[in-house]
């Protein structure tokens, strides 16, 4: 076995901890040339609801649209509920569903306790739920804390200084022209996420206030006691009056800004030295004073102590909070816990196969991100992985198309939680999107007709394709709010049902072998690159059959010696596989053969235990 550990990095006499539990078991490996010792297997550790789960995102106003108005709703979530049981996903999470002018489709929040009224009534939210719950799927929301819509209450009060609401928002003074002093300068050189300037006049309380992303979304103040209070009492809202089983928080990188000197004075961003941004694009400056601040870890181990004690004050199941934190690793990780005495959100959004991965990426590379992950994170935690969602282009637009199913598997035989993005189950594309069809605030703020579409998150959010019929089976309706996808009868649910081999039952046969394996529940794993090219995913636990997944991620046949893989005994068979490969379900492979792989092609496959 020491040429197995040589290869993921171990030196001999170094030290392997690992910490599986299984029952009063505990392994440790001792990475030299004495034999690995395992203890038998004598009880399966449960497992709490989320630690193994595929968490499903849903894009509301493009899931399905019920009264043909082209817009989806809550009635048109329902009414598909049974979609997420057919295709093997435990939880939901939906983008905002709460009331919005929409200038940010959702995350300008303009009341935190009602349904947006294209969506529904509170009334079809609760049905929802009950339907969800009643076919064990969870409910997960979308959350932003970090700002609200100036069309809301909070913002309205706070810019009319209504006592008790003064110091709701982040407010500052014109820093001073000494040149001059009738001269109104904004108070600093921050840069919006969506440019243009982070600070937007008032004239009503004669102030600028603080927004980082759309001028309509106002950034709470996170050093006001009665702000955080206000983010407990609507998560308690919707934990426990209407039953939801946690959060995705947005935008938490955000939840503080640097302070003002003693003469109210922000600090001004270094510049990056990118000299192909102008001066009112995002990266023109560093963001050290607008992200990522220390004080936000707090707050959000504040948040967990809150859903651990309501679910020991309910009596219910685990209420998670799991973090959108774009971040570098260390700072990401944090986002867990500080590793002593406080836990923090569940997990952090693992945003690595978008902002590191992509279509030019080798083996190696992939095996180095996955790995890098699972070496940061703190013991005990657990993983995620997550390949695309609203803010990006689709995961087949972003690597190859004959990439999807190898991707699909490899998300879902990694240990920890999948989340997948609605689409990718069908290997949906990016949509086409004209610049007069464009309604992403980013893209409109930032483009124009030649350029638009290097700011555009539309493409990435046009209607599921449920079917070849009108509007893809999303709308009885021609004209949807983002047009259909125009490949929608190429790519659709419905045909990949009919079909002998598709994305979907790929998907469907990963689903099924991640619920009745122990070894990707409860396993140890194996991350290598067997070539430039080709990937391999070992997932094994005693007593247990062993299954992996070979992904050639390259754009060129490979050929690899899946002798070379130790964990490996005969016989091998084929589970599944993607829908181009030349081996299907139930081949066997033998380790005396060298095996070529398409470029693109996967095959996940058992062998018996080791």
């Amino acid at each position: 076995m020491a040429s197995l550990w040589k290869t993921v990095g171990i030196g001999i006499g170094a030290l392997l901890v690992v910490g599986l539990v299984v029952g009063s078991m505990t392994w440790a490996i001792l990475a030299s040339r004495s034999p690995i010792i395992e203890a038998p297997v004598t009880e399966i550790k449960p497992l709490d609801w989320w630690e193994h789960a595929i968490i499903y995102q849903i894009y509301p106003r493009s899931f399905q649209d019920s009264d043909g108005d082209g817009i989806g709703d809550l009635k048109g979530i329902t009414s598909r509920m049974e979609h997420f049981v057919e295709t093997g996903v435990d939880a939901i999470w939906m983008s905002p569903i709460f009331e919005s002018p929409m200038i940010d489709f959702g995350y300008d929040i303009s009341n935190f306790y009602e349904i947006h009224h294209e969506y529904g009534t509170m009334a079809d939210f609760e049905e929802l739920v009950a339907k969800a719950h009643e076919l064990g799927i969870k409910v997960l929301l979308d959350y932003v804390p970090n700002h609200a819509s100036t069309e809301s209450l909070y913002f309205k009060n706070s810019e009319a200084r209504v006592p008790g609401y003064e110091d709701y928002f982040v407010w500052a003074d014109p820093r001073p022209n000494p040149l001059n002093q009738s001269d109104r300068l904004v108070p600093s050189n921050w840069i919006s996420q969506f440019g243009g300037s982070v600070w937007e006049w008032s004239e009503v309380r004669q102030q600028f206030y603080l927004h980082q992303f759309a001028v309509e979304q106002a950034d709470f103040n996170f050093r006001h006691q009665a702000v955080k209070d206000e983010m407990i009492n609507i998560m308690t809202f919707w934990i426990k009056e209407k039953g939801v089983d946690g959060f995705r928080v947005d935008a938490i990188p955000h939840l503080f800004e640097a302070k003002p000197d003693e003469n109210g004075i922000y600090p001004d961003e270094p510049l990056s030295g990118n000299m192909f941004l102008n001066p009112d694009q995002p990266g023109y400056t560093t963001q050290i004073h607008v992200r990522d601040l220390i004080e936000l870890y707090d707050v959000v181990y504040e948040w967990r102590d809150f859903v651990d004690r309501l679910k020991e004050e309910m009596g219910s199941n685990t209420k998670i909070l799991l973090a959108e934190a774009y971040a570098n690793i260390t700072m990401t990780m944090l986002y867990y816990g500080n590793e002593r005495d406080r836990e923090g959100a569940h997990f952090p959004f693992n945003f690595d196969f978008i902002t590191s991965l992509s279509a030019s990426s080798n083996a190696r590379d992939f095996a180095f991100m996955i790995n890098r992950w699972l070496t940061y994170m703190p013991y005990g935690r657990i993983a995620n992985w997550v390949f695309g969602n609203h803010d990006n282009n689709r995961m087949p637009s972003r690597f190859r198309e004959n990439m999807v199913d190898g991707l699909n598997a490899l998300n879902l035989m990694l240990p920890g939680v999948a989340v997948t993005y609605q689409g990718e189950e069908i290997g949906m594309r990016d949509g086409y999107v004209s610049w007069n069809d464009t309604v992403d605030v980013a893209a409109c703020n930032q483009g124009n007709p030649d350029n638009y579409l290097q700011f555009s998150r539309d493409p990435a959010r046009t209607p599921f394709h449920w079917d070849g019929t009108v509007s893809a089976g999303f709308s009885t309706n021609t004209s949807t709010w983002l047009p259909v996808a125009q490949d929608f009868r190429e790519i659709n649910l419905l045909s990949q049902k009919i079909a002998f081999r598709s994305h979907y039952k790929v998907y469907q046969d990963l689903t099924s072998l991640r619920r009745e394996s122990r070894a990707l529940s409860h396993g140890l794993y194996l991350i290598r690159a067997l070539s430039e090219f080709t990937l391999v995913l070992v997932r094994h636990l005693p007593t247990f059959d062993t299954y992996a997944l070979v992904f050639n991620v390259g754009s060129v046949n490979d050929t690899v010696d899946l002798s070379r893989v130790e964990l490996f005994a005969e016989p091998l068979t084929v589970v599944t596989s993607s829908i181009h490969a030349t081996r299907g379900r139930r081949d066997t492979i033998s380790l005396d053969e060298t095996v070529t792989l398409l470029p693109g092609e996967a095959l996940v496959i058992r062998a018996p235990p080791t």
